[in-house]
């Protein structure tokens, strides 16, 4: 039986941003269904597309061609996109554990077989990247990277993605790079894969997190010449088009004012230094982390955090277990800072009692 009813229950669980979409980008999109509530080109409208390019040659350098650029449904969606054309039965895909559980579901709905490479909580939940080459076979196709990471928020320094790049480029592996969080981060910076290697990364954004519109399921890659072209074309039997006022919301979002962006990034890192501190004041030893939205909440050694994910719910906070993102975090629940600090601070006393009541989860 609930000790709380399930509207008081504190959701921290969800990878969600609470800000409201800015009016401008809603506007956009309001604009166009009432104007041209049309079918789109397969690989996106033009003007997006320039836009994007745009937008990473100023980032990152990389080149401003709009038809090095595909608008995909989400980044998710784009990642399926690159996996369908990269991917046979038998092939390997090298996956982050923890990790987002997606990944591995679209290789093995392609047939493929995930191996996973562990982000263990002793090295920061970052990868060894002798360890990552140890892994490779003569049927690995691809390396999966993702920084800042979901769930650890983990941002991977530009050497040790360099690193992982040129394990890629020497075993001849592409690389795709999820940087949907390439705009949140706290300390450090983000280093853009394609970058690297144009030819041998495919990295993959979303407008999503960035600007609070996750509905409207618009996300973007870019990479290889030799690859592109065939994803694009592949949007075509996968979805026939993106939404078109998704799309001017999305470009909105782009050509408008970026300041929106950086106050909720400033209000996520206030919330992760109020959770941070109240973690680290009870005796937690916590990985701050320094990009994306997340916070790895560490139980004793050994416990099962399913099970803690279950046995919170009826102390009135719901968090989410390691175990949905593999085997590494198993001893760890996620916690998302797209929450207010009002909500963050009560779900933190529910965890707290219940913390120190189960001994770190220990039975």
């Amino acid at each position: 039986m609930l000790a709380y009813g399930r509207e008081d229950v504190v959701h921290l669980e969800i990878g969600e941003p609470d800000f409201a979409t800015p009016r401008h980008v809603v506007a956009a999109g309001d604009l166009t269904l009432a104007t041209h509530n049309r079918y789109t080109p397969s690989a996106g409208i033009p003007a997006l597309r320039t836009a994007v390019a745009g937008r990473l040659h100023q980032h990152y350098g990389l080149n401003d061609d709009p038809d090095s650029v595909v608008i995909s449904q989400g980044a998710v969606q784009g990642l399926a996109a690159v996996m369908t054309v990269l991917l046979e039965p038998g092939d390997e895909v090298l996956v982050p554990d923890p990790a987002w559980p997606n990944y591995e579901m679209q290789a093995l709905l392609l047939g493929a077989r995930p191996v996973r490479y562990p982000l263990r909580p002793e090295r920061s939940f970052r990868p060894d990247p002798l360890e990552v080459a140890s892994l490779v076979t003569d049927r690995t196709r691809v390396l999966v990277i993702n920084s800042p990471s979901n769930p650890t928020g983990a941002v991977l320094e530009p050497g040790l993605v360099r690193a992982l790049v040129e394990i890629a480029v020497e075993r001849d592996l592409v690389v795709i790079a999820d940087e949907v969080y390439d705009q949140i981060i706290f300390d450090g910076v983000h280093a853009n894969a394609a970058a690297m290697a144009p030819e041998s990364v495919v990295s993959v954004f979303s407008f999503s997190k960035t600007y609070a519109m996750t509905g409207s399921r618009v996300g973007y890659l870019t990479g290889p010449s030799w690859l592109v072209p065939t994803v694009a074309r592949v949007q075509e039997p996968l979805l026939s088009s993106i939404s078109a006022a998704a799309q001017a919301s999305a470009l909105a979002a782009l050509e408008g004012p970026q300041d929106v962006v950086g106050r909720m990034v400033s209000t996520y890192r206030e919330r992760r230094d109020l959770v941070v501190d109240r973690l680290r004041s009870a005796g937690l030893t916590v990985e701050a982390p320094a990009g994306a939205f997340y916070l790895m909440l560490p139980l004793v050694a050994g416990a099962d955090s399913r099970l803690a994910a279950l046995d919170l719910v009826h102390r009135g906070v719901a968090l989410a277990p390691g175990t949905a993102f593999g085997d590494t975090a198993r001893s760890h629940l996620r916690l998302s800072l797209a929450s207010s600090a009002q909500q963050l601070s009560t779900g933190l006393d529910r965890f707290l009692d219940w913390y120190e009541a189960t001994s770190g989860g220990n039975r």
